[in-house]
């Protein structure tokens, strides 16, 4: 599973992925470079520079990371989109491994 969400670009997005690995609800986090997002908010356009984090899971830890955005996510209303994904045998046992799955 893939996860999606974005945190502004003030925000120490590395500690934010380093917090879901060291709980064992991501396998791998990746941080991206700050991009402008335009959004309508509260009625309004808003334009925002922001970091988009890519979590790599298991559809098992899916609900814990959501849980565990609730107590971190620096957002009043915060993205959490969830893709499924094919992987290799071998990915999928390290990610398997690394989430703390058997």
């Amino acid at each position: 599973m893939v996860v999606l969400t974005t945190v502004g670009e003030s925000t120490d997005a590395a500690a934010f992925a380093r917090v879901l690995v060291a709980d064992r609800l991501a396998a791998c986090v990746n941080v991206l470079p700050p991009m402008t997002s335009l959004y309508r908010w509260k009625g309004a356009i808003e334009e925002d520079r922001e970091q988009q984090l890519v979590i790599k899971t298991t559809r098992d830890r899916v609900h814990a990371i959501e849980a565990r955005f609730h107590e971190l996510h620096p957002y009043e209303l915060a993205e959490f989109v969830v893709l499924s994904a094919e992987a290799s045998t071998a990915y999928l046992g390290w990610l398997r491994d690394s989430v703390g799955e058997k």
